[in-house]
């Protein structure tokens, strides 16, 4: 039953900068880097390091666009919330499709993914099984608070970069036992294409391991002091993320030949097999806590956006409901949960999973964009500004690592498209019946959802950036 309780009030702001550095940080670190340096290898040639550092520079163009959107709107929704206030409802929904989709999807691969060869290294059971109750699990997490979430997040963090260092320190001692190769180090190119092409083609498979950041918008508005916080915790999360990889990568492309990299589906197990010393069903537990703390960050992120397009008028109002004692979105994170469970059931995943990387860079594209038609408004209070030609060339990138993405991907990435812009034409024609229906009244700015759906107004946007002062200075208790 729905009361005011547990409809439409605002979340608990709980995150300090320092749980949301490590929000941020176990997101960009996950699984990903574990799988991926080899396919790196496999494009770029043996210096994996250089297009690490190239997809670093690259997320940190659109870092910064989030990093200015997220402290002048501290609220759930993130990236629909952005780009409905600077294109509309029509683009927002777009945008918030895409990245619903892709935290769904991403949430499914990862379950199966756990539910696989990391986990029969300790025990052999039915894939179905095991992601079903991974996902309940998880979502039962979700539910319990987001302080309980990221404090388990602490700790996988603390974890996955442990695995990490040992990486970057088997490597070091392979070449201290003279039986590594730094040659390796600078050799670029493959046989299909030159230095410039490989790096390039290297940097799309390896800004896959960079994406993360942009999920932890959706939890500014549970955070403190977010125009503070958010800034701090977000490059230096990607900082360190990008010191560890390029660190893993020299240690992984020095310490073993690139071909049996990229002939490898765990890359970094060749790196514990070449250097001995470390049991390998310890990388493999390693790696399921890398699994897991992806699932849940990313389960975070598809729940606090479901919540936060349903206060905006985009999805149905039920996915605003929160726990009255908890304040977490239960409704969202049960149905962001259940297509999660579907995909993984019905294996569909695989067709969707690549064509993760080209719904984020659709979504990148309009957060960059949105920036520099949002500078009319100058928000609340002061903010984090980027320098203009900052979001240009992050809109920029997104365009140029689309043209690497090849023809089947953008094939299956287009069906999607397809279906949130259907999607999206029919709720805001909904929107614009219930407006002009018999009765309808006047937003009012205590109600919430009015006050969000009609953010795209000038006056609309005034009365939210007002609501939002007023939560921050009262807090939910």
């Amino acid at each position: 039953m729905s009361t005011a309780n547990d409809h439409g009030q605002p979340l608990r702001r709980a995150l300090t900068t320092r749980l949301l550095y490590f929000f941020i940080l176990g997101d960009v670190l996950g699984a990903g880097v574990y799988v991926l340096i080899g396919q790196v290898a496999a494009d770029s040639g043996g210096a994996v390091w250089v297009p690490l550092t190239v997809a670093l520079v690259l997320a940190l163009l659109t870092a910064a666009s989030y990093a200015e959107l997220a402290t002048k709107y501290p609220r759930a929704g993130g990236a629909s919330h952005y780009v409905t206030r600077a294109y509309g409802p029509f683009a927002g929904f777009l945008a918030g499709f895409c990245m619903l989709a892709a935290g769904v999807v991403s949430v499914a691969a990862l379950a199966r993914g756990f539910a696989g060869d990391y986990l029969s290294a300790f025990a052999t059971l039915p894939v179905a099984l095991v992601a079903v109750l991974f996902l309940a699990a998880l979502a039962l997490l979700n539910a319990r608070g987001i302080r309980e979430s990221t404090r388990a997040n602490v700790v996988a963090t603390l974890i996955e970069v442990g695995g990490l260092v040992v990486i970057v320190a088997l490597g070091a001692w392979l070449l201290l036992r003279g039986e590594g190769d730094a040659g390796r180090l600078t050799q670029l190119g493959t046989a299909g294409q030159g230095a410039a092409a490989a790096v390039l083609s290297g940097a799309v498979l390896a800004y896959y391991s960079f994406v993360g950041f942009e999920t932890s918008v959706n939890v500014a508005e549970e955070t403190r002091d977010p125009r503070r916080s958010y800034p701090r915790a977000l490059f230096g999360a990607l900082a360190t993320a990008g010191g560890v990889y390029v660190l893993v990568g020299i240690a992984a492309s020095a310490a073993v030949p690139t071909s049996t990299l990229a002939r490898s589906s765990g890359p970094l197990l060749e790196v514990v097999r070449a250097a001995g010393g470390v049991p390998v069903w310890l990388f493999s537990a390693i790696a399921l806590v890398a699994v897991a703390n992806g699932a849940l960050l990313t389960g975070i992120m598809s729940s606090r956006l479901a919540y936060g397009m349903a206060r905006d008028g985009l999805l149905p109002p039920v996915l605003t409901r929160v726990l009255p004692a908890r304040r977490t979105p239960w409704v969202a994170i049960a149905a962001t949960t259940a297509l999660s469970m579907l995909l993984a059931l019905t294996g569909s995943v695989a067709t969707l999973a690549s064509t993760l990387v080209l719904l984020l860079l659709v979504v990148f594209f309009l957060v960059n964009t949105a920036v520099l038609v949002l500078r009319r408004d100058r928000g609340a209070g002061d903010h984090f500004r980027a320098p203009a030609v900052i979001p240009v060339l992050g809109a920029a990138s997104c365009v140029l690592l689309a043209t690497r993405i090849e023809a089947q991907v953008w094939l299956r990435g287009l069906l999607v498209l397809a279906a949130g812009l259907v999607l999206g034409a029919v709720a805001v024609y909904r929107r614009g019946a219930d407006r002009t229906a018999p009765g309808a009244s006047d937003p009012d700015v205590s109600d919430p959802d009015a006050s969000a759906r009609d953010a795209s107004t000038p006056g609309g946007a005034a009365a939210q950036e007002r609501g939002a002062a007023a939560d921050a200075s009262h807090p939910a208790v």
